[in-house]
């Protein structure tokens, strides 16, 4: 059977050698060249980096990801354990053959490995990408047996090496299809076609911070036609809190939905408005980091358009903080924290798209504790010297003390994570960061919780929540909303 299989591919080699392929000789060697070592893959990668959004770069990152077990699996294990001469050129024209002939073994061939593996990958985080590239993957794997390196059974196997390998890369890193944030749906959403009974209050100065500004009512208008827009916060434009208000009552008086653009701080204070009036709130990501539109799925504002126009929708959990029973309390739907945690995440973001996020969370853990100094708290009623107090509304996935993101927004917990001070904290910290295991160090502690009491700051103790920093009471307690926000979102299909 064996010698069978062998005779066929040796035969197929032939006539592929022996027919004219029009066009294709000053096409396929080119492309297989720029093949050499990924880096036409890489250069893909790097472009849709550069110019695309989260989504692009999502999908490039799982691409090289895919790329990178497929050829270290080819160069390790495939080579090794099947040994086999590359074919004779004899049959080949001169003009199709490389300069340079490669010397290992033919079986299996890495260049369709790591063009079917980039492709998967991507098509996995987007299948028209996915698409788009096929046709280019499928020439650079054909571009093997074309100049005469490979055998077509050495091009097959490859590219099923390469397939195994996205989809084992997909088995340790989820999509974020697979990963939907599992909060309930609800009911009472309207469904509003073309944005008819949306109002929107738009912040002018969320997003990028210089350059003209975009106009935030087209933007708007491109996706739900029929939304009201209330531009807020620039010139001769009412404040945020302001326009949220009237907004609120508009849409309780005529029915409809909030909807809100901006980023995690305007988020937030709609979220507030929308909770107390009761009605559920439509987010379109408008800042910079767009945290929670992220986390609930909502990447661009054509899915929050399909999302409202559907009535599709999910409750989420809100956190409150207060400093007494009878004050007035805060939500946060992202992160709150006290000490050096908004600069260690500032730190990491910046340095993330360079070199990496666990090198930019080396980095940024070693910039906050070179410079940071602990602080005295009360947690719980026990007296603790830290250097970074972290709650996250639902658990956190990633870097120990620098979380990435929530895979559950209704899991009805807080995500407590305390860095602490004391004898040789700094060094044993930044020691387990640097081994990648920041949660086996007795520095770092985790706990989930409903609620958390914080005492014994300072008058004017700087705390963060959701982008926004203000000054800390001195008591405050920390305590979950279990569902009480509801937020259109597009629903998994089942």
């Amino acid at each position: 059977m064996r010698t069978l299989l062998t005779n066929l591919d040796r035969r197929l080699f032939d006539r592929i050698a022996a027919r004219e392929w029009p066009g294709a000789q000053r096409v396929l060697p080119r492309l297989t060249r720029s093949a050499n070592h990924g880096l036409l893959w890489f250069g893909v990668a790097a472009g849709a980096a550069a110019i695309g959004g989260r989504p692009a770069r999502r999908a490039a990152l799982r691409g090289v990801a895919s790329l990178a077990v497929a050829s270290a699996t080819v160069n390790t294990l495939g080579k090794r354990s099947v040994q086999r001469e590359r074919p004779l050129l004899d049959a080949v024209p001169v003009i199709r053959q490389l300069n340079r002939q490669p010397f290992t073994s033919s079986f299996p061939s890495g260049h369709a490995a790591s063009a079917v593996a980039f492709a998967t990958g991507v098509a996995f985080e987007n299948k028209w990408w996915g698409l788009a590239l096929a046709p280019v993957a499928a020439s650079v794997a054909f571009s093997r047996i074309y100049t005469g390196v490979h055998y077509p059974g050495d091009v097959l196997a490859g590219a099923a090496l390469g397939a195994g390998a996205a989809f084992a890369v997909r088995g340790f890193a989820p999509t974020r299809a697979q990963l939907a944030p599992p909060a309930r749906p609800r009911a009472d959403a309207p469904a509003l076609p073309g944005g008819r009974g949306l109002v929107v209050v738009a912040n002018h100065g969320s997003g990028q911070r210089s350059g003209v500004r975009p106009d935030r009512a087209q933007e708007v208008h491109g996706v739900l036609p029929q939304a009201q827009v209330v531009v807020c916060g620039g010139p001769d434009a009412p404040p945020l809190d302001k326009a949220l208000e009237e907004a609120a009552e508009q849409v309780k008086q005529h029915g409809g939905a909030l909807g809100v653009l901006g980023g995690d701080g305007t988020i937030n204070a709609a979220a507030t408005v929308a909770v107390r009036h009761g009605l559920p709130l439509a987010v379109l990501p408008g800042g910079t980091h767009n945290h929670f539109a992220y986390d609930l799925g909502i990447e661009t504002y054509a899915e929050a358009a399909r999302a409202v126009e559907s009535g599709e929708a999910v409750a989420v959990d809100l956190a409150r903080f207060r400093s007494a029973p009878h004050r007035e309390a805060r939500y946060f739907l992202n992160t709150f924290s006290i000490g050096s945690y908004p600069e260690l995440v500032r730190i990491r973001e910046h340095w993330a798209g360079r070199i990496g996020a666990w090198p930019a969370g080396v980095l940024a853990a070693w910039e906050v504790l070179r410079t940071a100094e602990p602080q005295t708290v009360e947690i719980n009623g026990k007296r603790r010297a830290v250097w970074l107090l972290f709650v996250g509304n639902c658990q956190y996935r990633g870097f120990g003390f620098a979380p990435v993101r929530r895979h559950d927004l209704a899991d009805g917990v807080l995500d407590v994570r305390v860095v602490h001070g004391g004898r040789l904290a700094r060094t044993r910290l930044l020691v387990a960061a640097l081994m990648g295991a920041p949660r086996n160090t007795p520095v770092l502690r985790e706990a989930r919780m409903r609620t958390l009491r914080i005492g014994g700051l300072p008058e004017g103790t700087d705390l963060a929540f959701d982008g926004e920093v203000t000054s800390s009471p001195g008591e405050l307690t920390l305590e979950k909303e279990n569902e009480a926000l509801t937020v259109y979102r597009l629903l998994p299909e089942s």
